[in-house]
């Protein structure tokens, strides 16, 4: 095994220590209050609204889907790219190096409640992943389009997460996938429906019937 390998399995068998340490006295019901965060999406309220405004079609198919379709991660400042950006922005103390990068800090995964401090271990997760985008509609879009959406920090599209969560998740929509802690599956529902509403993707019958179960049982 090598070094490398052995000190980031030895970081991650400490955060999944303590985070089942915090689940076993009840403490992962809510995040740090020093956590920032994607930008709020719509209340649950509107998101039922939102919700029954999507068109409902049979998910389209991935052939011709390429992640390179949507350009991804873009410059927003200096050389601080859309994947930095992020990761100042959902995390607590972080120190940035001068190329952008993430020297240090502590973020908090809401999907699955582990806390990380180094950059490495967290992916910048797409809530609608592109290739669910791509067969919801957005295969008709232009590249300009596509790229607007993969780096969109306007709505709450972007979120740090654990990485290997991020993967399990891989594109799967919330029928086939909700984040492993229950305490964020509402808010989850709501910045999916937030974001297929605003970019006008469509949904299809299962998905739909996923949303509409979970933000039922959000206030």
């Amino acid at each position: 095994m090598s070094r490398v390998y052995a000190r980031r399995s030895t970081r991650r068998l400490a955060a999944l220590a303590t985070t089942a340490a915090l689940a076993l006295t009840g403490l992962l019901a809510t995040a740090p209050t020093a956590q920032a965060a994607p930008p709020t999406p719509v209340s649950a309220a509107t998101a039922r609204t939102y919700l029954g405004q999507l068109a409902v079609r049979t998910e389209g198919s991935s052939t011709g889907y390429s992640r390179d379709l949507f350009p991804h991660w873009s410059t927003q400042y200096g050389a601080c790219n859309t994947r930095e950006v992020v990761l100042k922005r959902d995390g607590v103390n972080v120190v940035q190096d001068s190329s952008c990068a993430a020297t240090s800090g502590s973020w908090y995964s809401e999907y699955d409640g582990a806390t990380w401090t180094v950059a490495s271990d967290l992916d910048i997760d797409h809530v609608v992943p592109l290739a669910e985008a791509w067969r919801s509609g957005a295969n008709s879009w232009t590249t300009t389009q596509r790229g607007s959406f993969a780096n969109d920090l306007s709505r709450p599209q972007l979120i740090a997460v654990t990485d290997n969560v991020n993967q399990a998740k891989g594109d799967q929509d919330p029928a086939e996938w909700m984040p492993p802690r229950t305490a964020y599956r509402c808010t989850y529902a709501r910045m999916w429906v937030h974001v297929k509403h605003h970019w006008g993707l469509s949904v299809d019958s299962a998905e739909k019937s996923a949303l509409q179960s979970v933000l039922n049982g959000c206030s």
